[in-house]
């Protein structure tokens, strides 16, 4: 199994000058302290407004920096909001592979439709379109990845004409494409588009397992990939404290997985929010003695609570469990010292079995996932003599003048005898 943490880059007011730079920097300095240590993933979320909760609005800038400043941590999109109102997907496909060189092949591109009325509202995207344009947009984003040229498309949320979408990711065809999962329904989606499922739903190991058995089942019967590829992987999120005192690990660690959760509702369930001014924490702050407790269930606790609570997700079938470790007030110094017990302490065994469970596992998916590819109606390329000619506007501009003016026109623009028109055509 493998062990990802995660960046909302929440911060409760009040606010004080520097603070948000503090907050990147320290980010930063986690993700390094991540990589030197063996954790496998970094995942970081693009919100937009949704203050305190999430200041992550340029996720690709954020983990372009994590890539300088790290060897082998995988870097994930968790998730790029991809209805077209939020990022046209012919520059989604060119950040992902950007990202992808500039990393050496490190990117994992998550894809979500965002659920928030501050973020669809403001972007002009319809509820009830949200799914639909999240699909379109998936699709032809990886085919923008692959396809030389992209043959170009019409659909019913954006269009492009046939261009070449440069530069091409490392990792071939493309990076591995997951989707945010709330509920079961969005798993059995995962499934059967052959998507990873990132699973940011609190459930206990139980539920989880039925999880993982159907979107397993649904993969090897249903599946229809809408990529060039299938990402056979369910990641799960807990919360994240680790200490040899129980009850320090929960003094350090409860309140803020209880904000994040309180945050998460605010925006997105019971909350009223005047922007610039809802002041959340101060509303946690009344609510705390009405929230449950965040204990060993939930990620909060010494090396053997956590490595109990671990196995548990382990036996159930996870690939990964997702660390929430940056949240509500949650301090840097404890942050790097809950990374640094559970990479010396708990994480180890965990190593020792990750190889062969990920090879079982594989072994087993792999003429499903034959099949799979099988099954896809995929995209047809264009014939050479089907790829349509640009003309400069510059050339357009020009052949609108008479014969005679053309050639003296274009030499005193550009200095250069060169005919405007291909003599092999003309």
């Amino acid at each position: 199994m493998k062990f990802g943490i995660f960046y909302e880059h929440q911060l409760p007011r009040p606010w004080k000058d520097g603070d948000e730079q503090r907050l990147f920097q320290e980010a930063l300095d986690q993700v390094e302290l991540a990589d030197r240590l063996g954790i496998d993933y970094a995942w970081e979320v693009e919100h937009h407004f949704l203050e305190e909760y999430s200041h992550s609005s340029a996720p690709e800038v954020f983990l372009a920096a994590c890539s300088q400043r790290t060897k082998r941590i995988r870097l994930g999109h968790g998730i790029v909001l991809m209805p077209p109102g939020y990022n046209q997907p012919a520059r989604v496909a060119e950040r992902i592979a950007t990202l992808d060189l500039v990393s050496n092949g490190r990117v994992d591109f998550g894809t979500g439709e965002s659920s928030s009325l501050a973020e669809l509202g403001a972007f002009g995207i319809k509820v009830e379109e949200k799914r639909e344009q999240w699909l379109e947009a998936v699709e032809q984003t990886a085919n923008m990845m692959v396809m030389d040229p992209y043959p170009g498309y019409t659909g019913r949320f954006f269009s492009m004409p046939c261009r070449n979408v440069l530069p091409k990711p490392v990792q071939k065809p493309h990076p591995p494409i997951w989707v945010a999962c709330s509920n079961r329904e969005t798993i059995h989606l995962a499934a059967r588009l052959g998507l990873g499922a990132l699973t940011f739903a609190f459930i206990d190991p139980a539920e989880a397992r039925k999880w993982v058995s159907e979107y397993r089942e649904i993969l090897k019967t249903e599946c229809v990939p809408i990529g060039h590829s299938v990402n056979p992987n369910i990641a799960m999120v807990t919360g994240f404290s680790c200490h040899p005192d129980e009850a320090e690990a929960r003094r350090r660690g409860e309140d803020g997985f209880r904000f994040f959760g309180y945050g998460l509702g605010h925006h997105y369930i019971f909350g009223s929010h005047k922007p610039g001014r809802t002041n959340i924490w101060e509303r946690f702050e009344q609510a705390r003695p009405g929230l449950p407790e965040a204990g060993s269930s939930r990620g909060i606790g010494t090396p053997q609570q956590l490595r109990e609570h671990l196995r548990s997700f382990e036996e159930t079938g996870v690939d990964q469990v997702i660390f929430i470790q940056q949240s509500g007030r949650n301090r840097h110094e404890h942050i790097c010292e809950s990374l640094e017990l559970f990479a010396a302490e708990v994480m180890p065994e965990f190593k020792e079995r990750a190889d062969e469970r990920e090879r079982r596992k594989l072994e087993e998916l792999a003429p499903h996932i034959e099949k799979a590819l099988q099954r896809k109606q995929w995209m047809q390329p264009l014939k050479d003599e089907e790829i349509p000619e640009i003309h400069a506007l510059g050339r357009q501009i020009v052949e609108q003048l008479p014969e005679e003016e053309q050639q003296a026109t274009y030499q005193s623009a550009s200095g250069l005898a060169v005919p405007l028109k291909d003599p092999a055509k003309h």
